[in-house]
Parts: C-alpha cells; sequence; structure tokens
C-alpha cells in the first residue's frame, strides 16, 4: 500500500513524516502551491508531483489533507480518475467520510476519515509529539480496519466511532481544547484588573491549570472539582457574579457553574444544593430577559416581559 498526500500543510507534513519514519510506503506530495509541495517531499524523504493525476496513478491510498471546505471539491477531481480499490482518507475532525466523499461507493474507492486528536501547529515539528495522541476513524469498515492496524503498528492508540457520532465527537475535542481559551482568557481578564501584567498572570495561573488537569485526566471530573460550587458556598458565587463588569462575562460564569451543580451532586449526593442552583438559574433568566428587552422590545415596558425564558 503506496500513500500519498493532496496538501502539504500542517497536517499532511505531519502525518507524513509520522508515516515515513514508521516504515509506510510513501508516494509524496501534490499541491497547488508547488513550493509547499516540494518542501514536504523533501522533509518526508519522497516524491514532489506537478500533476495530481500522476500521484493518483501512483497512489494506493490518497490522503486529502486540505482546509475542510474543500476537501469535497478535491474528491471530485479525483472522481475524474480512475479510483477503484483506492483508499481515499481525510482528516476533518467534523465531517464523516460519507458526507466528504459523495458518490465514492459508485467510484468503486474506499473513504475513510482518520483525525489526530491533538492540535497539529507546526509543519516540521509536531510529528514528535503526535504519536502520543488518540487518531478517530471512522467510515468504510475495510479501511478503518486497515488504517487502524497501521497506526497501532506504528504505536498510535485508535478510536474507531460511529458516522453519526463525529459532529459530536469534533464538539467534544473543541470544548475542550478551542473553549477552554475563551475562559482562559477571562481569567487573565480578571487578574489583569487586580494588577497583574499579562505574562505574569499567565505564570501565576499555570501551577493552579497544569494541577487541575493532571487531577482530571488522573483522576476524572468529579474528583477534581473543587471550588465555591463544590463548596456549596452561596455568598462567594453571589460575590464573583457581582464583580463581572459585563452581562456577557456573568452569563458565561453562571452557566458554566451551572453545569458545575450536577458534577457537584455526584461528587456529595449529601448536599442540598438547590438554593446554588436557583441562583444561577434566576441570574440567567434575568440575563436572558434583559438581553430580550434591549434588543428586541425598544419602547416597550419592562415588566411586560414576563415568563420563564430558559
Amino acid at each position: 500500500m503506496k500513500t500519498g498526500f493532496i496538501g502539504a500543510g500542517k497536517v499532511g507534513c505531519t502525518l507524513g513524516k509520522v508515516f515515513s519514519e514508521g516504515g509506510i510506503r510513501m508516494t509524496g506530495y501534490y499541491s497547488r502551491h508547488i513550493e509547499s509541495a516540494k518542501a514536504a517531499a523533501v522533509f518526508t524523504g519522497t516524491h514532489c508531483y506537478d500533476e495530481l493525476e500522476t500521484l493518483v496513478h501512483d497512489s494506493d491510498a490518497i490522503f486529502i489533507t486540505v482546509p475542510d471546505g474543500v476537501i469535497t471539491d478535491i474528491f471530485k477531481e479525483l472522481t475524474k480518475f480512475d479510483i477503484k480499490g483506492k483508499h481515499i482518507c481525510h482528516c476533518s475532525g467534523s465531517m464523516s467520510a460519507g458526507e466528504a466523499f459523495p458518490g465514492i461507493y459508485e467510484a468503486g474507492a474506499i473513504g475513510c476519515s482518520i483525525h489526530p486528536l491533538f492540535p497539529i501547529s507546526d509543519k516540521f515539528t509536531t510529528y514528535k509529539e503526535v504519536t502520543d495522541a488518540f487518531f478517530c476513524l471512522e467510515g468504510d469498515e475495510e479501511g478503518v480496519s486497515f488504517w487502524e492496524t497501521q497506526l497501532n503498528s506504528l504505536g498510535i492508540r485508535t478510536q474507531v466511532i460511529d458516522p453519526d457520532s463525529k459532529v459530536s465527537y469534533h464538539a467534544g475535542c473543541a470544548i475542550a481544547s478551542n473553549l477552554v481559551c475563551a475562559l482562559m482568557q477571562e481569567s487573565l481578564h480578571l487578574l489583569a484588573g487586580c494588577g497583574f501584567s499579562d505574562k505574569a498572570a499567565r505564570e501565576a495561573l499555570a501551577p493552579l491549570i497544569r494541577s487541575n488537569v493532571e487531577h482530571v485526566i488522573s483522576d476524572g471530573v468529579e474528583s477534581a472539582l473543587t471550588g465555591p460550587v463544590e463548596r456549596n458556598d452561596i455568598k462567594t458565587v453571589q460575590k464573583h457574579i457581582a464583580c463581572f463588569p459585563t452581562k456577557k462575562e456573568k452569563e458565561l460564569y453562571c452557566t458554566v457553574s451551572s453545569n458545575l451543580i450536577q458534577i457537584a451532586g455526584e461528587k456529595h449526593p449529601e448536599t442540598d444544593y438547590s438554593e446554588m442552583e436557583r441562583i444561577l438559574r434566576e441570574e440567567l433568566v434575568n440575563e436572558q430577559k434583559y438581553c430580550f428587552y434591549i434588543s428586541g422590545n425598544e419602547g416597550k415596558r419592562r415588566e411586560d416581559l414576563t415568563g420563564d425564558l430558559l
């Protein structure tokens, strides 16, 4: 099985390097930016193709490592050639193989999505770390089985998921990675208001973040949970809510804190969190009523807006 890549960006270079170093036979790279293909070929010790058809002819498996929005367009170009029996793979976290490759079975090809659960941030260095990550696979059973075996042979852990759960899977990854950045920005903003520089705030929070994340990983979320919600410290939570300068920040704090109540209740089933839940819920209702009033009801009396908007 000889593998080629369409797209020579961060994902293509990273996977190509992992494959070539692991002994997976490679053909090389095709890219509309020929210089990128040349650099990727040199990096992986493979060939640079200036014709898409030639790469398709030489490859038994083709990884389409381009932005999500053009994966299907590239696949449609591939259907102009003979792809019968070939493995067509993409690395999108949110798209299933069936969604990305419409008509693949009619073309006689095998579709598979292979998503590294890792932030690939650099073309030429991330390959050193990505083999520690899980790779999630879905698609044609034959393709999934083959690539699961190939990846496992490289020491990579894999998880096969159902195509219908692909979006939920990707949303879970985004929450753990991207959305954490929004919460961190809020923390840094609050510390900046206390006199911290950005650098000092990040350094001050680092031990707290590392300790908490390590505890979550080793012992689970319930065991790692601490703080005023877990302690059922209503007065502190109310003080927190009052300190936020904007309604958007209050709503963010209350929404996330409301989710913590369920975890706290499982950790301390003997504790009554109903008052904490009521305070957070009422705060959210008030915020939503206010936003609805401002955006869609100018000129109406505030007291006309009644009802539980949750």
